[in-house]
């Protein structure tokens, strides 16, 4: 029998035991720390959970590759970069998780990908374990043969590692369609497969309508559920959003077909403020066609107005904020002045985007929070989804795939909410990661020490 000790005490050790097997990874620290503590009561309740070691191994991937991609830039110099995939945990389905191409990539920051990765596919209910993927490679300023290159020299080594019921990569910063398409050209090449190995193909070969607007309408049927439970929705309301790629593009297209109207955007020179409420067609073009900067909307839109530099967005009054660029950007400063200006509701869009400071100047000033894991698993919900029309053989209807969508977020929704009024814990970041963790918990329970 083993010795139990204290909940709090044991998820300290495990934190120790992170801090130094992952030493200068601090969002992977940051990830686990918040999971963690946050399970605290489950711990409490479950004492097997502890006796059967499963946060000393939900915290350790179970395989973590690196690898070298060689290739070569239109003036035919050889380069090379860096790949990683760590595929965390299959406990529940299949590896699941984007693949992110980024000069910030390391494996600090794809181990709190697939960490946080664990949960979100929990929280979908749908059979996919957690992972994550990626290169230092920026696909900016490269040319279309030199993407297409990369994409497949990368695949040269990554194909050996995933497969339809093994590993389905999907797109992340930096990784869209073009990518995937020439990853998975490579893919089929290599091993003479057709099937869905990876997800955000095209139409053409596999794709799923609505998975480039799954991210962000995810988030704002999220959102939409916590207004309801304030007894309010997005008509009337004034939308701060910041990023300017697909899951803020989609988060506004849907949050304005709700009634709202959204004022900001941005990306990472700077924002726009635009108080009769940002173009979407605009905004579309620039960056979807054009591929431009966010400050050339000004040019077009006299009624708007371009600072330099993000942190200021927050600055900007509403009632609903929606931060969809990335990790860290909204802090505790930032947090105390949407929270002075009246904003009801926070729904993340981008992959831990609030500060843990900023996390509890909301949750303590009663300002509804939908975390990552739950408020954007819309994306891999889809890409799960994308998964199930590859095994039929079939290709769904937008509307069938958007109503699917939305049913998963409400049960999201409800899992959240339910799991935080079942352990007593008062809130919704908190409810996720114990729906989350208690799926995962209780599969690799049943399966063994495997």
């Amino acid at each position: 029998m083993v010795h139990v000790i204290k909940a709090d005490k044991y998820i300290e050790k495990v934190l120790e035991i992170v801090k130094k097997r992952n030493p200068v990874e601090p969002e992977f620290h940051q990830a686990v720390e918040e999971v963690l503590n946050s399970i605290k009561p489950v711990l409490e309740k479950h004492p097997e959970f502890e006796e059967s070691s499963i946060l000393e191994r939900i915290v350790e991937p179970e395989r973590q590759i690196i690898f070298r991609v060689p290739w070569q830039d239109d003036g035919g110099k050889i380069q090379v970069n860096r790949g990683f995939r760590v595929q965390f945990n299959s406990a529940i389905g299949p590896y699941k998780g984007g693949l992110r191409f980024h000069p910030s990539v390391y494996i600090g920051i794809i181990k709190f990908l697939g960490f946080e990765q664990i949960f979100k596919n929990s929280l979908t209910g749908l059979m996919m374990g957690g992972a994550k993927g990626g290169s230092d490679f920026d696909p900016k300023g490269k040319s279309e043969g030199e993407i297409m290159r990369f994409c497949q020299s990368f695949m040269n080594e990554l194909y050996r590692h995933i497969g339809a019921d093994t590993d389905v990569p999907a797109g992340d910063i930096g990784v869209g369609g073009r990518e995937i398409g020439y990853m998975f050209g490579q893919w089929k090449k290599l091993t003479g497969l057709f099937n869905g190995v990876l997800t955000g193909k095209g139409l053409d070969f596999g794709g799923s309508l609505v998975r480039t607007e799954a991210t962000g309408y995810g988030c704002v049927y999220f959102c939409e559920e916590m207004l309801k439970d304030r007894r309010t929705s997005f008509d009337g309301k004034t939308v701060v959003i910041s990023g300017s790629g697909n899951v803020a593009i989609y988060a506004h297209e849907k949050a304005t077909q709700l009634g709202a109207k959204v004022v900001t955007m941005s990306d990472s020179n700077g924002f726009i403020y635009d108080e009769e409420g940002v173009n979407i067609h605009t905004i579309k073009r620039l960056k979807e066609v054009e591929r431009k900067r966010i400050k050339e909307y000004v040019t077009e839109h006299k009624s708007a107005k371009y600072s330099e530099g993000y942190k200021d967005i927050w600055n900007i009054k509403c009632d609903v904020a929606l931060p969809c660029a990335t990790q860290n950007e909204l802090d505790e400063k930032a947090a105390k002045t949407l929270v002075k200006n009246g904003c009801i509701a926070v729904a993340e869009g981008a992959n831990m985007p609030c500060t843990p400071e900023a996390l509890k100047v909301f949750i303590s000033n009663n300002v509804s929070v939908g975390c990552g894991k739950a408020a954007n698993a819309g994306g891999v919900a889809t890409s799960g989804l994308e998964m199930s029309q590859n095994s039929q053989r079939l290709s769904w209807t937008f509307e069938e795939v958007d109503k699917k969508l939305h049913n998963i977020m409400i049960n999201i929704h409800s899992a959240c909410k339910e799991a935080s009024e079942e352990y007593g814990v008062g809130n919704l970041v908190c409810g996720a990661n114990i729906a989350g963790f208690l799926k995962v918990a209780r599969a690799m329970m049943s399966q063994g020490l495997v």
